[in-house]
């Protein structure tokens, strides 16, 4: 028995709509994009023809990856550090300004006047790999007798994160740092508002005897007022002198507890990503070598973390999210964890291959940290930290972007042969592109990434239509409309929406795709656009971010045959559409998700024909219309209008 629908693909609005019928076992749901031109008002009274779409729910269909479409993660736009991760004070450890003192320990600054307080660097942190610490000498007092008193709150240091901190009203911030002191004195830890006001205050009594060297402080502050953009100080209203060193600031709510920034982390939880590809990107070949992200620098305690200067996107990063944190994030959102690393090669540098062993080593190390067992070397380690099962890493990226680099095939057969020895069951991804070329080495997987105009990428919906379903499969990890984008607009998600369906189609030629980048701190915008926007307490999801949640419930599904059928008048160039079939075990229906992109000048309307089922079995109660529509193509969200589109 067949049900028919009848959708249009309209001429008056620009729109993605996803309409579920629910059927008894059986949950039918239409995703539509539209692209909608202006039109003249004779021509809007036209009628505008129907093209059938046939697709039969008995079918079995032929089920897609679990891992087809996810999420890929880079340092860049400030993505993690003053983004994704909470931490709220920038260069906690004063080691951006580099190792040599007196240094930059931007963005902190003096709290007071010259003739009040000096502050600057010097070399005596606790901490040999992060040897800079912060000198306060206050040079005031509390001593009202005096000629040189200390104002209300005292002097020292303050510190305005990453452009601002959002304090809220109620909640708590634990606040950790290292403090040596050659004097007793009470100490101010507080936010404070950009007017100087107190959102949240507690004093430390300082014992110089017991404080002699360096020790390790903790406080939880609750805020009594709210300020987007507060700022941290640390502060003293007695003569003497302090140090600080890797000083930190956390929401103690974090998404679920382990250090991620609540709001944008449940972005990405709701597009349930089959994985996570991390930590880059140019951020893991980085310009130099000598600036490239290491993954052991970046795991273990904070303290110990050297951070480093990116060079490629040129901000430091404290490494507050790491290879470990990286590997957390796909834990807790459910992803499969693939991790880029560096082979070698940065975007000026590779190093030969007879000389790649000690890095090949250094990656296995690598993979030992995020597998091995609670009593290895490196998994110990991890254990430590706090997660002694192993992670589950099945998967590696051999590089980035470097297939035509100086020694790359040379260095990545040493990789893939050593890492084939001992963890025979991870799956390898070449960065040489194997989609109409086979490669001339072994992987499982192959790199593909295209940025390109709205038009060319619905043109390359095509892309995979007879590459060989035999082989590595393709792994598309970074895709996006990046001409006549704008800041991420309505247009670019119906061409990168029509794309998605072409990869679908294809799900037996491409096993993984995701979108870049995927942040953007809107204070520093590396790159553009990307699909989720925040600055440092509100966020939205650009039109890009929206599409892809039409495809949420593709992972795993099964792909149904389907045809479409018009008049020889009707034109099908624009029209692109997909049927996949989810079981739900939740409420054990299965849902018949139908999605199409009329990307042409003429409005269609689409006629649904579904066989296989009764339309007795029709649940009216679960059937919905999820609609992304606005009013021009060029439209785009924002901050004071987060959902135009």
């Amino acid at each position: 028995m067949a049900m028919t629908n009848m959708v249009s693909l309209g001429a008056r609005h620009r729109q993605v709509v996803q309409v579920a019928v629910a059927i008894s076992g059986l949950l039918c749901i239409l995703g539509l994009a539209s692209r909608n031109f202006t039109v003249v008002p004779a021509l809007a009274q036209l009628p505008a023809p129907t093209v059938i779409l046939r697709a039969n729910a008995s079918h079995p269909g032929r089920q897609m990856p679990e891992t087809l479409f996810g999420l890929f993660f880079e340092e860049i736009n400030h993505a993690g550090s003053g983004g994704l991760w909470a931490e709220l004070v920038q260069n906690r450890g004063f080691e951006a300004g580099g190792a040599n003192t007196p240094s930059i320990f931007d963005p902190w600054y003096k709290v007071g006047t010259e003739a009040q307080v000096i502050i600057g660097t010097d070399r005596s942190s606790p901490f040999d790999r992060n040897p800079v610490a912060l000198k306060v000498e206050v040079l005031c007092d509390d001593d009202h007798k005096g000629l040189n008193f200390c104002p209300k709150g005292g002097v020292g240091a303050a510190n305005p994160g990453f452009w601002g901190m959002n304090i809220l009203a109620g909640s708590k911030y634990r606040v950790e740092f290292w403090l040596r002191s050659t004097y007793s004195f009470n100490l101010s830890i507080a936010f404070t508002s950009r007017d100087g006001k107190v959102l949240a205050r507690e004093y430390l009594s300082v014992d110089a005897d017991a404080n002699g060297g360096w020790s390790k402080q903790s406080v939880v502050l609750k805020a009594k007022s709210t300020d987007h953009y507060a700022r941290l100080s640390l502060t003293s209203s007695t003569k003497g002198v302090f140090w600080l060193d890797q000083v930190s600031a956390m929401p103690t709510d974090t998404f679920k507890g382990h250090g991620f920034r609540k709001e944008l982390a449940m972005m990405l939880s709701d597009l349930k990503p089959g994985f996570l590809r991390f930590p880059g990107g140019c951020y893991v070949e980085g310009t130099r070598l000598t600036n490239a992200f290491r993954w052991r620098d970046s795991v273990g305690p904070y303290e110990n973390r050297p951070g480093h200067y990116g060079d490629v996107w040129n901000y430091w990063s404290d490494d507050g999210f790491g290879y470990y944190e990286g590997l957390q994030l796909a834990e807790d959102l459910g992803a499969a964890p693939i991790w880029v690393f560096n082979n070698g090669i940065s975007h000026w540098e590779s190093v030969p291959t007879e000389a790649i062993g000690p890095w090949v080593q250094d990656v296995l190390d690598g993979i030992e940290f995020a597998r091995g067992p609670a009593n290895s070397t490196w998994g110990a380690v991890r254990a430590k930290m706090g997660h002694p099962e192993p992670f589950r890493l099945h998967h590696v990226a051999i590089g980035n972007e470097d297939c035509w680099k100086p020694f790359y095939r040379g260095n990545y057969m040493e990789f893939y042969k050593a890492i084939k020895l001992m963890y025979p069951d991870i799956q390898m991804i070449s960065n040489c592109d194997g989609s109409s070329v086979p490669l001339d080495h072994p992987a499982d997987y192959y790199d593909f990434h295209v940025y390109t105009d709205p038009n060319n990428l619905f043109a390359m919906r095509h892309q995979f239509d007879f590459t060989s379903r035999s082989g590595p499969k393709a792994f598309v990890s970074e895709y996006a409309v990046t001409v006549n984008s704008g800041h991420g607009n309505l247009v670019a998600a119906l061409a990168e929406g029509a794309f998605l369906i072409g990869i679908e189609l294809n799900s037996d030629a491409v096993h993984m795709a995701s979108y870049a980048p995927l942040f953007v701190n809107d204070n520093d915008r590396r790159w553009n656009p990307d699909a989720i926007v925040f600055n440092s307490w509100q966020e939205y999801g650009t039109p890009s971010y929206w599409v892809q949640l039409f495809f949420k419930n593709s992972n795993g599904a099964h792909l149904v045959p389907s045809t479409i059928q018009a008049d020889s008048s009707t034109s099908l160039a624009s029209l692109i559409t997909s049927v996949v079939r989810k079981h739900k075990s939740s409420n054990g229906l299965d849902y018949l998700i139908v999605k199409a992109v009329n990307f042409g000048d003429c409005a269609l309307n689409l006629e649904l024909e579904v066989s296989g089922i009764s339309a007795n079995d029709v649940v009216a109660a679960e059937s919905y219309i999820t609609l992304m529509t606005s009013e021009a193509l060029m439209d785009e969200n924002s901050f004071t209008n987060p959902l135009k589109v």
